[in-house]
């Protein structure tokens, strides 16, 4: 129970920490535009207040998308092989590769920003959907459960898509410097805190190898059930021709909590339809999007209750039966709709919060990364839906990308759980997971570097930008 208490204590400091980042981060890109409002007129002479008097130009909201033509050669083949390797790092990290994604298709491919995030979201919509039904059939990896854990899920979901509408909001009025700082920063931080996660874990195989090893030597009988006892969050050591525990997929679901996470989705995603076809900033668009708030409050406020009276449990942890508090399942909700609001900021499936989340919450890795990729297809694909229907892709090129993804996302999978089974360690998906973070944060923050230095060289309007004038 001690060393519960210590992994609640340190992930309610990992909660606060985020929450604190985000409100604190938001809370100065306001004031600087407050402040520059201000003061401009009395520092125009200073070279360092040219650069902010761009900020203060009056924008114009106006886009224009470019859609090259679906043809093979060399920026496709390079697109495919960068998607390919992102889409089986992504699945099996649960972070989904929308990082790598968007990048390689407005650099290489040749697409504008915009597009680049709506094929992102279905490359990741495939990816997670192929490793979604992969997981579906699998076990977890010490107890009788399945691999995806219903309960964290029913607690997230439907917070991380009331925070995907947020996002999309933030999105528009925040200009594209201020994203790229807020990714640059909290991916960096993210991905930090997973690789010492993943150093930690594999310290703890190691001692458990030894111990393991040291049975083995002193008495062969019962070897291997102690090797299954102590290693809680990596795989079984297993005979040689033992086979990974696969059930059908009519038996391990969920079905009850299956189905209301269907139910979220289906209104939230009504809601989103509707409010597509009304005009922006009017009585009906905002009561539309204020309805999205019982919905999604009250699916996980179920769940939140039921795991504080103790009705229903959270235990892939392994541990004994963890006693929530109130603060703390708040501080998780606010964390599901923190990694939606990330998620619709940068066109990305939230799994970049989520996955370290359940990390620090003690969840072994191969349950976190199935866990978070189930929740993210859902939010993934509500934005393909919404997507499709505004006609923001070209659907060819959109269904060759997904099944890039798709089959990476298989392979990946495959490969990746080989590779834990030879070499006993489930660390190497929290290894995967902090590299894809870090390398999405290089990639999504030098193209937002980029393009705001060429913004600034141009002149271009850098502020704040007015919701109610966004043309859809």
């Amino acid at each position: 129970m001690a060393e519960i208490e210590l992994r609640l204590k340190a992930l309610t400091g990992y909660a606060v920490g985020v929450i604190s980042f985000l409100v604190l981060a938001f809370a100065l890109l306001a004031s600087a535009e407050q402040i520059l409002n201000g003061t401009s007129n009395d520092f125009e002479s200073g070279s360092f207040f040219k650069l902010f008097n761009v900020l203060l130009q009056e924008g114009k909201m106006h886009y224009q998308h470019f859609w090259p033509e679906l043809e093979f050669g060399w920026r496709v083949i390079v697109g495919s092989v960068i998607g390919f390797f992102a889409a089986a790092f992504g699945s099996v990290g649960g972070v989904g590769g929308g990082g790598i994604f968007v990048p390689m298709l407005t650099l290489i491919t040749g697409f504008d920003p915009k597009t680049s995030t709506a094929i992102s979201k279905c490359m990741i919509t495939g990816a997670a959907g192929a490793t979604v039904y992969y997981n579906l059939k699998l076990r977890h990896p010490i107890l009788d459960l399945p691999i995806i854990d219903y309960d964290l899920s029913l607690l997230l979901q439907p917070m991380l898509l009331l925070g995907i509408s947020i996002g999309v909001v933030l999105n528009i009025l925040f200009a594209e410097w201020m994203v790229t700082v807020l990714l640059i920063i909290l991916f960096i931080v993210t991905s930090t805190r997973s690789f010492f996660k993943g150093v930690e874990t594999w310290k703890k195989e190691t001692i458990i190898k030894k111990e393991v090893s040291r049975r083995l030597t002193s008495s062969n009988g019962g070897a291997e059930d102690a090797a299954y006892k102590l290693l809680p969050a990596g795989p079984r050591v297993r005979n040689e021709g033992y086979k990974t525990p696969e059930v059908s997929i009519v038996d391990n679901v969920y079905w009850k909590d299956f189905i209301i996470l269907i139910a979220v989705w289906v209104i939230l995603l009504v809601l989103h339809f509707f409010k597509n076809y009304t005009s922006t900033c009017s009585t009906t668009y905002w009561i539309l999007n204020l309805l999205q708030v019982p919905v999604a409050v009250g699916a996980s406020g179920y769940e939140a209750v039921c795991l504080y009276k103790g009705t229903r449990m959270v235990m892939s942890s392994g541990e004994a039966v963890i006693t929530w508090k109130v603060h703390q399942l708040i501080l998780y909700c606010c964390c599901g709709i923190l990694a939606g609001i990330v998620g619709g900021l940068l066109g990305l499936g939230g799994g970049f919060i989520l996955g370290p989340l359940f990390l620090e919450l003690g969840i072994p890795p191969q349950v976190s990364s199935a866990t978070a990729t189930f929740v993210m297809i859902f939010s993934s694909s509500m934005s393909v839906v919404q997507y499709y229907l505004l006609g923001r892709f070209p659907v060819p090129y959109a269904l060759y990308f997904v099944a890039v993804a798709t089959v990476a996302a298989l392979a990946g999978q495959y490969v990746v759980r080989k590779i834990i089974s030879i070499v006993g360690r489930a660390s190497v998906i929290i290894f995967v997971l902090a590299f894809t973070i870090f390398v999405s944060a290089l990639s999504l923050g030098g193209v937002g570097i980029a393009d705001t230095i060429k913004r600034i060289k141009e002149g271009r309007y850098m502020g704040f930008d007015n919701i109610c004038e966004y043309n859809r």
